[in-house]
This record gives C-alpha cells, structure tokens and sequence, in this order.
C-alpha cells in the first residue's frame, strides 16, 4: 500500500506540473464549444446517494439556466471517487488530463477532497466543492480556483457552543470518533462554548467507524454533566442516538450536537430522537417560499424528497452559473469569472448566503429540535457565520 501511494503521488506531481500546459488549448476553445463540467463524486459505497443527491441538485439548478452556462451547451463527464482518499489524485486527474473538464465538481468524504485539492491547486481547473468540509480546503490549502459551497467541519459546532450555555448548560461533555471531521467539529464547538462561559468537563472519543458507545456512556452518566454535545453522521449516529435513550441518558441530559447527528437518520433512530437539539445551515423543514419552491421542483423532477446535499449540489449549480453568466461563458477569463464566484450572492433554498475570502459561505446557520420525525426550526444560533479563514494566504487569480 505504501508503495502504491508513493507512485500515486509521484504520479500526481507529474501530472500536476504538466497539467497547466496541456490545458492551454483547453483554455483557448472557442466559446461556441460546450463546457466540459466533470463530476467527481461517490456512486458506490457507504455515500453513494450522497452523490446522487448532489448530482441531481446541481443538474436541476443548471436546467433552471436552460441547461447552458453563460449560453454555452454542457459535456457532462463523471468519475465514481468510492469514496477511497487514495485514488482522489488518480481520480481527479482523470477528469483533468483525459477528460480535459473546464470545471470539476466533488466531493463529500474530505480525505478524497485533499487528492482534488492537489490537482486543482496544481492544475488551475475551476474546482466547485459541494460537500466535504476538511478545513484545509479553505484554510491553510485555499487557491484562486477553488471554491466551497457547503460548510467547513467546524462551521456548524461554532453555533453550537452559545446556544447550549443560553439554555443553561454551562458544563458539557463532547463525544465523537476520533478522525479528521470528528476533530475539526470539535474545534468549533470547543471556541464557541468556551467564549460563551461554558466548561469542556471531558473530551470522549473512539475510533472511526466505532459503535461500540456503552463505556463511554457510562462514563458520562457518572460525570454527570449539564449537558452532552457531539458529532456523528449516518448510521453510527442513529445507534448513538439510540444507545444514549437505551442507556438512561434520554431526558435526564441533554444531547446536542452539529445537524450531521439527525440529518439522514431520523426514521431509523426512532422516538430515541425526540427532543436532540442540533445546529446546521439548513433544515428541510425552512418555512420559506425559497425552499418550498425547490423542494416541490426537486420532489417533481426526482420523485424523492432533497435533503442537505441536494441542496448543496443546486447551490453549486447557481454558484457556477452565476459566474458563468457574468462573463458570458469565457471561462477562461479567470479573473473576471472568480471576482464575480466571490462577490456573488447566492438566493438558496438554505437562505441567502455570500463567499468568504477563503471562499467558504458566509450563512446563517439553525438551531433545530427533532419533534415527530423532523428537525424543526426553532431559530437562528448564529447569523452570517464565517469560518475564519486560518493561515489562507489566497494569491491572484491567473
């Protein structure tokens, strides 16, 4: 396996170095040619109808514009990602270099975004990310080119902290896997309750994809604190969930956590869930005229209902029109196409939202309670969050 990544890389350097130049010609195109948009997203595995949520979510923002951008027809090209971080270079490249795409789209699991990250910073392709919230990606790895349109890991958990302590839970113990998204959340829920004037009584965790949670609600059960706050995400969240009721927890301490805990696994958490308060940048329950327009054109044109990531996949596609319809299609007039990414306003079905510096949203993010089987807006935790954009030095665009 060692050796496998030690080629993989090297390869990626090589590619990367030449991709710049064999893109030129690319760049060139005439702007009566399509627009080759390549997606790189999971189709099989554990996310795979993460992928097609996503996919679905930018195709119908898209078929909003008539399905062109900036009055240019579409190539579409797709590349499975398996969610594997060791094919993401592989994978991207072949977008990039084969594929030759003017804009690559992916992905959701944050390892195989840091293979994307490397070609896109490499090649200088246009590089929408939907989904995965690994914070180097708009932090220390930002580039011109790259631009996200969902959340950083820590964005949701930083809206976490004052509500909990406005509800008089000044001591809490935090619980999650111990692995790169698990970390980052906890980043920001540990700065935001800690400057609210609430106590971290204990850090608990255990390793990614772990189920086993009995200990460690034991543990909590004899600490005793105001209130639990964690991050888990598809089906090891429902079994947390579950296990916490099982285990006595369920109206004696609180549980909180980042929207992540109940997004996806209400029907198989059951009545356990009932009451778990959770921040996130969108609930499907937004009383808005915005979002029950796209959630009825979504349900007509998919026969099934959106959820978070299709809405972050049409997002990505009005992001990438609105761009595109500023220069008229030349995608190659780099500039003028990411001045116009940054300054865009984004009228989304989560509410409207703007670009950070660091390219991440700038977004109003919810505090919602699961009461019957739905997450439900109960009110704004924080309005126009930002993540902080830490050790981004964002250089010009070409």
């Amino acid at each position: 396996m060692t050796s496998r990544r030690l080629v993989l890389s090297r390869s990626a350097a090589l590619i990367g170095a030449a991709s710049t130049g064999l893109l030129l010609p690319e760049i060139a195109r005439a702007q009566g040619a399509k627009v080759r948009v390549g997606l790189m997203l999971p189709y099989t595995g554990t996310f795979a109808q993460l992928g097609v949520a996503i996919e679905n979510g930018v195709r119908m923002a898209i078929a909003e514009q008539g399905g062109k951008l900036g009055g240019r027809e579409i190539d579409w090209f797709k590349v499975d990602d398996e969610s594997d971080p060791s094919k993401g270079v592989e994978n991207a490249s072949k977008l990039v270099q084969r594929d030759k795409v003017d804009v690559l789209i992916g992905t959701v699991h944050s390892g195989v975004q840091m293979g994307i990250q490397k070609v896109a910073r490499d090649s200088g392709v246009l590089t929408l990310i939907p989904n995965a919230g690994v914070h180097a990606a708009t932090r220390a790895l930002c580039a011109p080119n790259v631009f996200r349109t969902s959340f950083s890991n820590g964005q949701p958990t930083m809206a976490l902290g004052k509500a909990m302590v406005d509800r008089g839970h000044k001591k809490a113990v935090w619980i999650t896997w111990k692995y790169a998204a698990g970390d980052e959340a906890f980043e920001g829920f540990k700065e935001s309750y800690t400057k609210a004037g609430g106590t971290i009584v204990k850090e608990l965790g255990l390793p990614f994809p772990n189920v086993e949670f009995q200990a460690l609600l034991t543990e909590i059960a004899a600490l005793k604190p105001d209130a639990v706050a964690c991050f888990f995400a598809g089906g090891g969240a429902a079994k947390f969930i579950r296990d916490y009721a099982a285990a006595g927890l369920k109206g004696k301490i609180p549980l909180y956590g980042s929207g992540f805990l109940t997004e996806g696994v209400l029907e198989a958490a059951g009545p356990a869930a009932d009451g778990i308060l959770t921040t996130l940048h969108y609930s499907d329950s937004l009383d808005t005229p915005r979002n029950k327009a796209f959630r009825l054109a979504y349900a007509k044109s998919f026969k099934q209902q959106p959820d978070v990531y299709a809405m972050q996949g049409y997002d990505t596609g009005l992001l990438l029109a609105q761009g595109a319809n500023a220069v008229k299609g030349d995608l190659a007039n780099k500039a003028a196409l990411y001045k116009a990414m940054e300054s865009a306003t984004i009228d989304s079905p989560r509410g409207k939202w703007t670009m950070s510096r660091a390219h991440n949203p700038v977004q109003d993010i919810y505090l919602r309670q699961v009461e019957k089987g739905e997450n439900k807006v109960i009110g704004v935790a924080a309005k126009a969050l930002a993540d902080p954009g830490t050790g981004c030095r964002m250089a010009a665009a070409a």
